[in-house]
């Protein structure tokens, strides 16, 4: 079991950006066509996350031509570049799939959390 424990630390990335359900964010995807490399984002609202250690990812939604898309990526994958935040969201459910069901601008509608004091 400690074999395969170290396995997989050594798989998990370092620097993973907080986000969570509700959260607005982009994602920097590496993308390969044929040699060359390049940078894709997929900006969209987190409405799920599972799973711990390696096995984690998240699903982001997004509205593109009037089309709900959604995507799920590993946290930990290397085809991811970086991951940004945009806005945080205050929701209170864990899982955002009511989000699917809504049309036109209600579809990305999520409450703002409210800013810390100073």
């Amino acid at each position: 079991m400690d074999i395969i424990k170290k396995i997989e630390q050594e798989q998990m990335k370092t620097e993973v950006a907080e986000f969570n359900v509700g959260d607005t964010i982009k994602v920097h995807t590496r993308v390969v066509e044929g040699g060359k490399e390049r940078l894709q984002i997929f900006a969209g609202i987190v409405i799920a996350r599972r799973g711990t250690g390696v096995n984690a990812s998240f699903t982001v939604r997004k509205i593109s031509y009037g089309e709900g898309v959604e995507r799920v990526f590993p946290v930990h994958t290397p085809r991811i570049a970086r991951i940004e935040v945009v806005s945080k969201g205050k929701v209170r459910r864990a899982k955002l799939h009511y989000l699917r069901s809504r049309i036109g601008k209600k579809a990305m509608l999520v409450k703002a959390a409210a800013k810390p004091a100073k």
